[in-house]
């Protein structure tokens, strides 16, 4: 993949990941914040970016979203296809729920 195309890419990830976060911030703040890993002074930013702001944050080379686990066990836990896989999610809610939310530094 050449780097143009990856930049591309990236921008487009952007855009949608910031349309759903903002429809999300809108319909339901609380629950948005939690699944997006935010709290509410960044909520409050997101939530209120006319179209054009959200197009100039989007159109950038640095990928705006980024997971919220980094250790095996929720990795394994999200990825588990037994048939426990509603336990493991369950399990990997909790622990990702128990995470700081962002803030802004």
């Amino acid at each position: 993949m050449e780097t143009a195309q990856l930049i591309e890419e990236i921008r487009d990830i952007n855009l949608s990941y910031m349309l759903l976060a903002q429809q999300l911030l809108r319909e339901d703040k609380i629950s948005a914040m939690y699944r997006l890993g935010i709290n509410e002074d960044v909520a409050n930013i997101i939530e209120k970016l006319s179209s054009s702001q959200l197009l100039r944050m989007a159109d950038t080379n640095i990928l705006l979203c980024r997971f919220r686990f980094d250790n095996n066990l929720i990795a394994e836990m999200l990825s588990n296809h037994n048939k426990d896989r509603a336990l493991s999610q369950s399990h990997a809610s909790i622990i990702i729920s128990s995470l700081p939310a962002e803030t802004i530094t």
